[in-house]
């Protein structure tokens, strides 16, 4: 079994079961998402927003907030919107951090694109190793095949 190196120790059975548990972490993350609103309301309480997975869930205009110009208003509504898609996306990243914890969690990569990019370089470079190495053996093979 030398051909195979270490992948000839592998335990399957324990691999197979840290499989499950992933996927039981990935559904119990996609549920708690479902679940998962964001809300604000600006100072005075004239506009309250709740966000979710879907977008806007709520949105409730106290009867003062019509003494508001139409520009003010949609000032508002904008500004109060932001603040409850962010704390929508800090309560997902929560979330993601308790199903996957802080070094796995998938969103980290959101709050630091240049994180995300240099695991990106790193991936394709141990891909474009991996696809030397293979194609080095498909040609050891076809050498000793006389192809």
């Amino acid at each position: 079994m030398n051909e195979f190196g270490d992948f000839a120790n592998i335990d399957v059975d324990k691999l197979l079961r840290e499989m499950d548990r992933e996927v039981g972490r990935l559904d119990d993350f996609q549920r708690d998402i479902g679940k998962c609103v964001g809300r604000a309301e600006d100072e005075n309480g004239f506009v309250t927003i709740e966000y979710g997975s879907d977008g806007v869930r709520e949105l409730e205009l106290h009867p003062k907030a019509m003494r508001l110009s139409s520009g003010e208003l949609a000032e508002l509504i904008k500004d109060v919107l932001h603040e409850a898609t962010q704390d929508f996306q800090d309560r997902m990243y929560s979330l993601a951090n308790d199903a996957f914890g802080e070094a796995d969690n998938p969103l980290r990569q959101m709050k630091d694109p240049d994180a995300a990019l240099a695991k990106i370089k790193q991936a394709e470079a141990v891909y474009d190793r991996a696809f030397e190495d293979v194609m080095k053996e498909f040609d050891k093979i076809r050498r000793r095949m006389n192809l």
